[in-house]
């Protein structure tokens, strides 16, 4: 069986010891009289590591092959939220999700909030959006914030659909997710009869939903996401022989935290190993439409001479498991949930250039800022890209704290997860701290040596992780944040009850854990009025397997 192109131990230690970057200074654009533009696109769940190695055996994308070869690829970019709306929050606010309070698809910007679209157009750029942008308060569904709230509750419950596969039996059908392509139609419109035909310079946003499971429809009124759906056309961009099948941790030897979000996913039970394949390589299918979608972009700025002066932009909010780690969707610290694409194409950007500087996305917004000549407020988590992007020869190297401070920070406090999770990403070490800090241990993984990251190694790397703890309270008081988010779970799932009144046994029971909740309904009513009164015992049961969610207390630093 072929290795996935990134499971290589030599090809992990160049893309995290390659020299950080290649300087060759240039005027920075805030100082030129030259105005460019910007072209945006955002999917949603795109495993960034598919952009990363030079050779991709897995799936056929041309076109962000295309953006690699004529610009910069950011090898070690990160979410800074794994899930959709918080880590889209901060790629519009360039904060942090606790500096932003965005807790979760529920909790995020408030609308007022001044975006660095915002900002640029008040510079007299010319500005549009279309398709998906999911970074405001009040979305997603009734089951996703319930869901949410209630994490702290000693019950387990599956909130998803079992993950499966759907292929659409038409061989020539291209245009799958239709609403993406609806909007990829809108947005080339846009380019060729509008930003072609005016002077004034532009930012252009394109939001998708691919390469995102879609829907699975029999998991109750609220739906759970978790239909690999594609067509033949786009299945034989795949290289089948080489999807490989991700190596499991027994159930038992789960870290607590992922056993929780591993049934709630509702992959604790048996697959095999064609169920596992097929699943990972629609996945990758999802992903070349993806890249089919960018093709009309690219095209339609070709076609009107605009792509000398735009700045083209491919990222993700988050990536996909796609059945690593025993999961599939997001929500996790490990690489296929929270590393993103990150590829820049644009003037004054050298070919082919590959930076293994570590980078997030509340880096975005000084970017954006600093292409349209805006100045870049003081306060903001991230940093311009823009110098590490223009390093040029390959004679004057500068390190990683000259240009962008080499980490990156990823929090989690969502769903499927039952503890607020920290991600701290330096050098070639993962460092994940959970809750407090002390009542769930935490996971180091060494991820030149365990790319795949099976082996956590905190115990016997004390140094380590106390060097990386103290870095990341340096960032942030975690245990701090995560008591807000208790607090903040706990008041407003207490403020919906009281609201829906006499209807709350009915509606909760009927949101996407009802195939679970029917079966003992008084119980967790019971668990859920324990909560509210007095917090969490720190143990989940199902009927087949009692697991702690809470451990001993770690050794302190």
């Amino acid at each position: 069986m072929s290795s996935a192109p990134w499971k290589s131990t030599a090809f992990l230690y160049l893309l995290f010891f390659l020299p950080a970057v290649d300087m060759n200074p240039i005027p920075p654009i805030c100082n030129s009289s030259v105005r460019y533009n910007v072209v945006m696109v955002m999917s949603d769940a795109f495993d960034g590591r598919l952009t990363i190695d030079p050779e991709n055996h897995l799936v056929d994308l041309p076109n962000l092959d295309f953006l690699k070869q004529n610009g910069a690829t950011f090898l070690n970019a990160y979410t800074n939220s794994p899930i959709c709306c918080p880590s889209r929050a901060a790629m519009w606010s360039g904060l942090f999700p606790h500096l932003i309070q965005s807790w979760n698809n529920y909790k995020c910007l408030n609308p007022d909030y001044p975006t660095w679209m915002d900002l640029v157009k008040q510079k007299g750029f010319a500005t549009q959006k279309f398709g998906k942008q999911d970074y405001r308060s009040g979305s997603h569904s009734l089951s996703n914030r319930v869901e949410a709230w209630t994490r702290d509750v000693p019950f387990l419950l599956r909130q998803e659909g079992r993950p499966v596969t759907s292929l659409i039996t038409n061989k020539t059908k291209i245009r799958i997710m239709e609403e993406d392509w609806r909007n990829t139609d809108l947005a080339t419109s846009w380019l060729k009869k509008q930003a072609a035909n005016s002077s004034q310079p532009f930012f252009l946003y394109l939001g998708l939903n691919l390469p995102h499971p879609y829907p699975s429809v029999n998991m109750g009124e609220n739906f759970g996401s978790s239909t690999f759906l594609t067509s033949p056309y786009w299945l034989q961009k795949v290289s089948y022989k080489n999807v490989t099948i991700p190596k499991w941790l027994p159930l038992k030897a789960m870290h607590p935290v992922d056993y929780y979000s591993s049934y709630t996913k509702n992959c604790t039970g048996s697959f095999t190993s064609q169920e596992i394949r097929d699943i990972r390589a629609y996945y990758y299918a999802m992903c070349a439409e993806t890249d089919g979608i960018m093709g009309e972009v690219i095209s339609a700025l070709t076609d009107t001479g605009l792509i000398n002066t735009t700045y083209v932009l491919f990222t993700s909010d988050h990536g996909e498991l796609a059945m690593e780690h025993r999961q599939f969707y997001k929500m996790s610290m490990y690489e296929g949930s929270s590393h993103v694409p990150l590829l820049i194409m644009g003037p004054n950007i050298q070919p082919g250039k590959r930076i293994s500087n570590i980078v997030s996305l509340v880096d975005l917004y000084p970017t954006m800022l600093e292409i349209a000549g805006v100045s870049i407020p003081q306060k903001l988590s991230g940093f311009s890209l823009l110098p590490l992007s223009y390093a040029g020869s390959k004679n004057d190297i500068f390190s990683a704290s000259d240009l962008h401070p080499n980490w990156a920070l990823s929090q989690f406090h969502g769903s499927d997860a039952n503890a607020s999770t920290y991600m701290l990403r330096e050098d070639g070490w993962k460092y994940i701290a959970y809750s407090d800090g002390d009542s769930i241990p935490p996971q180091l993984f060494d991820l030149i040596k365990d790319p795949e990251e099976l082996n956590n190694v905190a115990t016997q790397f004390p140094q380590i992780v106390c060097s990386m703890e103290k870095k990341l309270r340096s960032i942030l008081d975690y245990k701090e944040v995560s008591a807000a988010v208790h607090q903040y779970n706990k008041q407003s799932f207490a403020s919906w009850k009281e609201n829906v009144e006499s209807n709350y046994t009915n509606v909760i029971s009927n949101l996407r854990w009802h195939l679970d909740w029917s079966l003992r309904p008084k119980a967790n009513e019971q668990a859920i009025d324990r909560w509210l009164k007095h917090g969490s015992n720190g143990i989940v049961k199902s009927d087949h397997e009692s697991h702690k969610i809470f451990p001993t207390k770690r050794h302190a630093c």
